[in-house]
């Protein structure tokens, strides 16, 4: 028996160690909803390159820095702006060292596919565009993209006419999906929302200096002890993994 035991320690010793890939653990990423499309083709070029595909999360920023305060026990955090990153930072939920800013956008004015209107940028152009019906837009109070149209609206001085025509979605894809469906006429989204619909065209761009600098920051989270996600940041951040972002219309910075 003894003499039986030792021979199958031996060929236990000889059979394949378990592969790396199976005994690591997939990162778990918060990332702003304007990232779907380019975040997912990310998370599948990390994979293509021998690691666990990252687990994704999207919603609004707002929202998911919400999960972070709460304890949720995530990787990565991917907002569609600073003041939510600098809010998890202010409390000391995110590794300092390892927040860029990463990536950049434009904000646009989208009417279903079949419209033919085009909305100018002066006050009154986009009073007297958009002020005939609903207004589809993220919360302006707190979700980025809205934060960025209410800016924008403010600035050329139409906010005031155009606010009680806001209809406030839970994040920009929430607001987009209310243009494609016809339940809203215009919206205001990301550049990037509008090249990933194929119901919607661009009615109008707003000016680069008409709201605040559209910029995405990405960090670690200090609760985060995964390996890969260190890993995964980096290639977010690396020229090949920029290039991905770039293909779905955002700007690298």
């Amino acid at each position: 028996m003894l003499r039986y035991m030792r021979a199958l320690l031996m060929l236990l010793a000889l059979l394949p160690v378990t592969p790396a890939i199976a005994q690591q653990r997939a990162p778990l990423v918060l990332a702003a909803a304007s990232l779907q499309e380019s975040m997912t083709a990310a998370a599948d070029a990390w994979a293509r390159r021998g690691h666990p595909t990252p687990v994704i999360s999207f919603a609004a920023s707002s929202a998911l820095a919400r999960q972070v305060e709460a304890g949720a026990p995530a990787d990565l955090f991917a907002s569609a702006d600073l003041d939510w990153m600098d809010a998890l930072q202010r409390k000391g939920l995110i590794v300092p060292a390892t927040r860029t800013i990463w990536l950049g956008n434009r904000l646009v004015i989208v009417a279903p596919l079949a419209s033919r209107a085009r909305v100018g940028m002066s006050g009154a152009a986009l009073r007297n565009a958009l002020g005939k019906g609903a207004l589809a837009m993220a919360d302006p109070d707190s979700v980025p993209a809205g934060k960025y149209g209410k800016a924008a609206l403010e600035k050329l001085g139409a906010w005031d006419a155009l606010s009680a025509k806001v209809v406030r979605a839970e994040n920009v894809r929430a607001a987009l999906a209310l243009v494609e469906r016809g339940a809203a006429p215009f919206g205001i989204v990301y550049a990037t929302d509008a090249k990933a619909s194929k119901a919607v065209r661009v009615a109008g761009i707003f000016p680069a200096n008409s709201h605040p600098p559209i910029v995405y920051p990405l960090a670690r989270l200090k609760a985060s002890s995964n390996p890969e996600a260190e890993g995964f940041r980096r290639f977010l951040n690396s020229a090949a993994g920029k290039a991905i972002f770039v293909r779905y219309g955002f700007s690298a910075r």
